[in-house]
Order: C-alpha cells, then sequence, then structure tokens
C-alpha cells in the first residue's frame, strides 16, 4: 500500500539529517533552495549522484519529499511537486528535471514583486529587480536573490549613509560612525542603519 503524502513529508522531514547523506539530492546545498535541475540530461544533483531517468519511483518520491520539507520552497514549488506525486513516475521526473526549476521561477518572480512593492525599496534594488523580471530568466531572478539583492540594498544604503555625511547638523559620534561604516560590507551598513546610528550618543 502507497503511503499517503503527508505520513512521507513527517518521515522526510524527521530523517533530514540521514537523507542529506544517504538520499539522491535535488535542491542545491545552498538556502533559499536553488535551481539544481536544469536540463533533461542534467543529474538531480550538482552531487555525482543517481540521475533522475534512472531513479526508481521511491527514489523519486523521496526526493520530491526533500524539496516539500525545504522550509524555503514557495507556493508553486509545493503546488506543482504535490502534483507530480498525485501522478505517475514520469511526472515526477518530468517534476524533478524541468517542472521544479519552472515552479521555483514562478516562486523567485514573486519575491521580487513583493521586494518592488517595498517603499523602503532604494533606486538600486529597483532598478536590479526590474532588470532582473526583464531578462524572463530562471537563473537572473535566482541571482537577483541570492546577490543582487545583497548588492543593491549595499548601494542604496551607501547613498543614505553618505546623505547623513552631508548632514552638517549631525552629531560628530554619529559622523565618525557614518564614516568607519561608509566602505563596510554590506551587512555592516543595513546594521548601521537599522540599529548602530540609534546607539550612538550625542
Amino acid at each position: 500500500m502507497r503511503p499517503t503524502r503527508s505520513a512521507l513529508l513527517v518521515a522526510v522531514t524527521a530523517l533530514a539529517p540521514a537523507l542529506l547523506l544517504t538520499a539522491p539530492a535535488v535542491a542545491a546545498d545552498t538556502a533559499p533552495a536553488s535551481v539544481a535541475v536544469t536540463s533533461a540530461s542534467a543529474s538531480s544533483t550538482d552531487d555525482p549522484g543517481t540521475p533522475v531517468d534512472e531513479m526508481t519511483e521511491e527514489e523519486l518520491r523521496l526526493a520530491i519529499f526533500r524539496i516539500l520539507a525545504d522550509p524555503d520552497s514557495g507556493k508553486g514549488v509545493t503546488r506543482e511537486a504535490g502534483e507530480a506525486l498525485d501522478g505517475t513516475a514520469d511526472d515526477m521526473r518530468a517534476f524533478l528535471k524541468t517542472g521544479y526549476r519552472l515552479a521555483q521561477f514562478e516562486d523567485d518572480q514573486v519575491a521580487i514583486f513583493r521586494i518592488l512593492a517595498d517603499p523602503d525599496s532604494g533606486k538600486a534594488v529597483v532598478r536590479e529587480a526590474s532588470e532582473a523580471l526583464d531578462a524572463h530568466s530562471p537563473e537572473a531572478a535566482r541571482a537577483f536573490l541570492e546577490t543582487g539583492y545583497r548588492l543593491a540594498q549595499a548601494e542604496d544604503d551607501r547613498v543614505t549613509v553618505a546623505r547623513m555625511l552631508a548632514d552638517p547638523s549631525i552629531s560628530d559620534a554619529l559622523r565618525a560612525a557614518a564614516e568607519e561604516v561608509i566602505d563596510g560590507t554590506p551587512e555592516e551598513l543595513r546594521y548601521f542603519l537599522e540599529v548602530g546610528q540609534y546607539e550612538i550618543d550625542g
């Protein structure tokens, strides 16, 4: 008797550490879930595991449940994965080879639209997000979310810090802190604008 989807999902989630070592991987070892399967001829992972076309039905099902167990899997991925599980072995293979990539693209586009709708998104973020959408490419969308967004945010943050330094009314302590952080990492800039500037006395 075939296990129910919910029962398998619980099992996969509970055994996640072991599955990472023993089961054929589908998603790359990065977060959020990246597009690891890019063509029908590709293996199901960057690791030299079992190609999708050679997987048994059990292996196919397990690979898809590993995707569903990823908390970063969005609505599009979850929907298409569920439909694949309800179908045949060929349906599951099709999902792993092409459907996953396209569903991830759908989720990535939604994420980018949300960034564009955020009134706090600066000019660089809006520019790079728009370019990623205009590319109509799963790879461009993923690249923006994984690296481009962070770098564009840093560009906007540096502009904000530069404007702060141009204000003659700021305190000496705040000016010194701004001068120190303006050439810092994206994370240092973001922390300064969100937290650090408010912790400076005088």
